[in-house]
């Protein structure tokens, strides 16, 4: 029983990604738009994992120094600074806060 559900989920998946990869792909090159779109998700899985890693601990919630590095990564995004300034001034501002 269980070899066959684990046969039928991989087929599921081999079967979803065929799909989007010849079906999917011929619906984004229709309609920019949704192509600009699917462009990013991969960068909202990451920091959706980001910000799950950081905040929780368990099944609470925890607002602590890696939460304030976090947004200051983020507000340096946003303000387009160079890579190693984002991880500097996350570090930075964890470790300040943690004295």
């Amino acid at each position: 029983m269980t070899w066959t559900v684990i046969a039928l989920l991989a087929l599921g998946v081999v079967t979803q990604r065929l799909l989007g990869m010849f079906v999917g792909a011929a619906v984004l090159e229709r309609i920019p738009a949704l192509a600009r779109l699917a462009s990013l998700i991969p960068a909202a899985v990451v920091a959706a994992v980001i910000v799950q890693l950081t905040v929780a601990s368990g099944k609470s919630l925890v607002v602590d120094e890696r939460f304030a590095g976090m947004v200051t990564a983020g507000v340096l995004v946003w303000r387009r600074a160079p890579f190693v300034v984002v991880i500097v001034g996350a570090a930075a501002t964890t470790a300040l806060l943690r004295l």
